[in-house]
């Protein structure tokens, strides 16, 4: 009988631990579909940029400028740094140290030696390049110009916008500060420089459509994108034309120069002076009133914009008139065949260069 109570008592304590003890964990639900979807497609967006970069770091594309160490081409590189950073291609820019398209050969010559995939190049001399481009092009290089809408041996051309128009405008902006009358001249960074050319022209045909009573003298002054020489030929003018009252600059360079024989001749209430330019090198002269306008294209935004472009080419992607670069100004590009135009014109006085700190 004890032997019995005993066995009871036992299979009652048994019991009692078993109920005490933590029941099994419960298996994980399932995620929803919803939510298994959202998941995987997020993460394959994540995925989808490092794979792209990744899938760049071959890839070496060189900018060749017409001149280094200059505002406008540093700014520029900016965006060909930034152009880099976000797409993994191995992306730079270099130029030579003095505004010469004989100096811009060598340098072609040798990306061509390395064997990059890509070159962008903002020519001094469209002209003069054409030989050493079409030799690039021959290698299998991508070759994309900008200010140069009349380069024969490239595959793209891109311009921040229609060149005649832009120096129409200009022109316009000259004219309502002169009241549509007076003698003003015309500056250029380089004779052989399409575009400087076609904005001058513009103005000029403008000038002689709408404003008769405006006359330029002299011939289109050369300047090689050089502030210096820029105030010497300024001073001769205001010497040769005592009662010039307009000049128009197309170099980034020039209306600092023009502005400068302006401020010494203390004629900044009398002539007016409009051009291409960016604030950090006429702000000072804004300010002064011995330059009224300056209009300019971001120049690290068509550094991208020529390197998006190579890009685009050398994935196979369409680019034309209507192209998509996803960049301000170049959202919607314009043109026939493989000269193509952005709308990326900014004009700046003393009251708003402040918003453009470069």
């Amino acid at each position: 009988m004890k032997k019995m109570y005993l066995f009871a008592l036992i299979v009652l304590l048994m019991g009692l631990v078993a109920g005490c003890a933590a029941p099994p964990a419960a298996a994980p639900a399932a995620p929803a579909a919803g939510e298994a979807t959202a998941t995987a497609e997020a993460a394959a967006d994540a995925a989808a940029p490092a794979a792209d970069t990744a899938a760049n770091a071959d890839k070496t594309f060189v900018t060749v400028v017409k001149i280094a160490g200059i505002n406008w081409f540093n700014r520029m590189e900016e965006g060909v740094k930034k152009f880099a950073d976000e797409t993994g291609v191995k992306a730079s820019l270099v130029g030579p140290d003095k505004a010469d398209a004989a100096l811009q050969i060598p340098m072609i010559e040798d990306l061509i030696a390395q064997g990059v995939n890509a070159l962008c190049v903002i020519p001094m001399d469209p002209g003069t390049l054409d030989p050493v481009l079409q030799k690039a092009m021959d290698a299998g290089i991508t070759v994309v110009t900008h200010e140069a809408s009349n380069q024969k041996n490239m595959d793209y051309d891109i311009e921040a916008f229609d060149n005649v128009g832009y120096g129409a405008h200009l022109m316009d902006h000259l004219a309502k500060m002169m009241g549509e009358e007076g003698e003003y001249a015309v500056f250029v960074g380089s004779l052989g420089s399409k575009t400087h050319n076609e904005w001058v022209d513009g103005a000029i045909a403008r000038q002689q459509e709408a404003y008769p009573n405006m006359k330029l003298v002299g011939d289109k002054n050369e300047t090689f994108d050089d502030s210096q020489k820029a105030y010497e030929k300024a001073k001769e003018l205001l010497k040769a034309y005592p009662n010039i009252k307009g000049f128009q600059g197309s170099a980034s360079t020039d209306v600092a120069g023009i502005g400068q024989a302006i401020e010494e001749a203390g004629l900044q209430d009398k002539t007016f002076v409009v051009g291409t330019s960016l604030p950090s090198i006429a702000g000072d002269l804004l300010d002064t009133g011995a330059v009224d306008l300056i209009s300019f294209w971001d120049p690290a935004v068509a550094g991208e914009a020529c390197n998006k472009i190579a890009l685009m080419k050398a994935n196979g992607e369409e680019v034309g008139a209507g192209s998509d670069l996803g960049l301000p100004g170049y959202d919607k590009l314009t043109g026939d065949g493989k000269v193509l135009y952005g709308q990326a014109w900014v004009d700046v006085t003393k009251d708003n260069k402040a918003e453009y700190p470069f």
